[in-house]
């Protein structure tokens, strides 16, 4: 027993000292390590030891801890942080103890262990043979793995390879029932993609891409959604005045958004190294090229991001440029983090978009400002990050007024 009072403490060190270096307060380090003590204690009663824990475990322990809350206090707990903080703490010792958590999934049948054979397979296809972006890798193993999953629960017995058109077509009508028509575009591209590929690699005996059938998408159909000028001036303007450490890292953001039209992923992949000060330069990893474009650092922008570099910017090992402003102070995790951040400026600043209200209309601003002020499209698209001049021409549409002005008038036989 003291052994174990032994260890527990041991760990129960190491996580004050991880909590300390990640930058929590006092009161929150305190409250996660009564949380794990309590914790460590509930495995010891067991006779567990906390490297040999388990997922289960964990909810055993939360399903407890409800119950004593309800015999103390009459009723379940009423906030919604009490679960999540329980959680968090416990998810924290473990990866202290484990190194990993939640641990990662070891296929446990032969099936499970020709579908990670299979997909691992796909994805070096893809990334080695066929070049494609890591973006577009994750998006299609992703789809691949849900149709290996889906085809495992419904196919009886019968092996991959007897993977008939009539499971293929109910596998596309479950999926595409909740998918808008983009999407499902996406989508079709993704299964047709994995289903040539399980053909051309021997797993199936039929090519069963050609079952996928989906709505036609014309082309320039749709119309982007786009800020106007005086509004992203409104929101640059009401997020300027704050100086606290999140009003000079959002600033900074939507600088970047505003004057470059950057997607939200290259600003959260933006490191320190890509600021070239000395020669007033800013590199931009094109996510969906995988090509870097370099673009001069306009003083505006460049001020901003050195008023946030010095001034609010958490000292942290990691190099990206842009990170989260609470503990533990760690990089944003991808561009769909900044959503929350864009809406919530949008907000303040009572702006309401017609369409989109994330960073993307930040860029399709841009693209305008640039066609208004006469740049040629090849160079918007040099800014924008294309790689093909077809990829710009969809924000000519966006110059509406623009088109309204060398707009032929109707015949006059033709009116009604």
């Amino acid at each position: 027993m003291s052994t174990q009072c032994s260890s527990d403490d041991r760990w129960l060190s190491k996580l004050r000292g991880h909590l300390a270096e990640e930058g929590y307060s006092p009161r929150t380090s305190q409250r996660c390590v009564v949380v794990a003590r309590h914790f460590l204690n509930f495995l010891a009663k067991q006779d567990i030891e906390v490297g040999a824990a388990t997922p289960a475990h964990v909810e055993h322990y939360l399903l407890q801890e409800e119950q004593g809350y309800r015999r103390r206090h009459g009723h379940l707990p009423d906030y919604r942080g009490w679960r999540p903080v329980r959680t968090s703490s416990v998810h924290m010792l473990l990866r202290l103890v484990q190194g990993q958590w939640p641990p990662p999934s070891v296929p446990a049948t032969p099936g499970e262990m020709l579908q990670e054979k299979i997909r691992g397979e796909y994805a070096g296809w893809m990334s080695g043979l066929r070049g494609l972006s890591p973006v577009t890798v994750l998006d299609r193993s992703r789809e691949a793995r849900r149709f290996l999953e889906w085809v495992t629960e419904r196919a009886r017995g019968e092996q991959l390879a007897d993977c008939t058109l009539a499971l293929v077509n109910a596998y596309v009508r479950e999926r595409a029932g909740s998918l808008g028509r983009r999407t499902l575009s996406s989508f079709a591209t993704n299964i047709r993609s994995f289903l040539r590929w399980l053909h051309m690699a021997g797993q199936t005996t039929r090519e069963l891409s050609s079952a996928v059938i989906t709505p036609t998408l014309h082309r320039f159909e749709g119309i982007p959604s786009a800020l106007r000028a005086e509004d992203v001036a409104k929101v640059l303007a009401a997020t300027q005045p704050d100086r606290t450490p999140k009003g000079l890292r959002d600033y900074a953001i939507l600088m970047l958004l505003a004057r470059y039209g950057v997607r939200a992923g290259e600003i959260t992949a933006l490191r320190l190294e890509d600021v070239d000060w000395r020669n007033d330069v800013i590199r931009i990893h094109q996510s969906k090229t995988d090509y870097p474009s370099c673009l001069p650092l306009l003083p505006e922008v460049g001020e901003a991001v050195l008023q946030y570099l010095q001034k609010a910017r958490p000292k942290t090992p990691f190099r990206e440029v842009f990170i989260r402003c609470y503990a533990p102070y760690r990089p944003f995790k991808d561009g769909s983090s900044l959503y929350g951040l864009i809406q919530w400026r949008l907000r303040a600043a009572e702006v309401v978009p017609l369409g989109k209200r994330g960073p993307h209309a930040f860029r399709h601003a841009r693209a305008v400002s640039m066609l208004r002020a006469a740049v040629p499209v090849k160079e918007i698209g040099d800014v924008l990050g294309h790689r093909a001049t077809d990829s710009t021409l969809v924000y000519l549409k966006l110059a509406a007024e623009d088109l309204r002005s060398v707009a032929l008038e109707i015949p006059t036989a033709v009116r009604p």
